[in-house]
């Protein structure tokens, strides 16, 4: 088993509608007793929670497409997804599973520490962020809501 020393997770932040969106789908699945779901909720709770129009461009949102190094120094590309959309053959993950909820606010660049399902501990850095073309339109049009006098 690998062994990797405990520390403090990193800040990470979250744009208010996938906060929303997010808080939804884990509250409704930690009623039925889902780790992963509660897993998720601790990883919300601990976000700084910003205006859409607010959220960087390096950081993971729903829908983002994430480059990562392992551990072991292996880089891995996936995009982070809503439960009905995973597909790992698509190397489409859930935001319901241990590395999807220890993705969710990252920035390129920071590292954090998970527990997979089998209990074994891992840890992963962030090397590029690209989002999908839904978050980019959404950021422009809450830019362009803000700029209103």
């Amino acid at each position: 088993m690998t062994t990797i020393r405990a520390r403090r997770k990193p800040a990470i932040i979250v744009a208010r509608s996938d906060h929303d969106k997010l808080s939804r789908l884990a509250e409704s699945r930690a009623t039925n007793g889902s780790e992963d779901a509660d897993e998720l909720l601790a990883e919300l709770d601990r976000a700084r929670v910003v205006d859409d129009g607010r959220v960087s461009g390096n950081v993971v949102r729903m829908g983002s497409t994430i480059r990562y190094a392992t551990e072991s120094k292996d880089a891995r590309t996936v995009t982070l997804v809503f439960p009905g959309e995973a597909d790992i053959a698509s190397s489409k993950i859930s935001v319901l599973t241990p590395i999807g909820a220890a993705l969710i606010g990252l920035s390129v660049g920071q590292s954090i520490a998970w527990t997979a399902r089998d209990g074994r501990e891992h840890q992963l850095t962030v090397e590029s962020v690209e989002s999908s073309g839904l978050d980019s339109a959404q950021s422009a049009l809450a830019q362009v809501g803000s700029e209103r006098p």
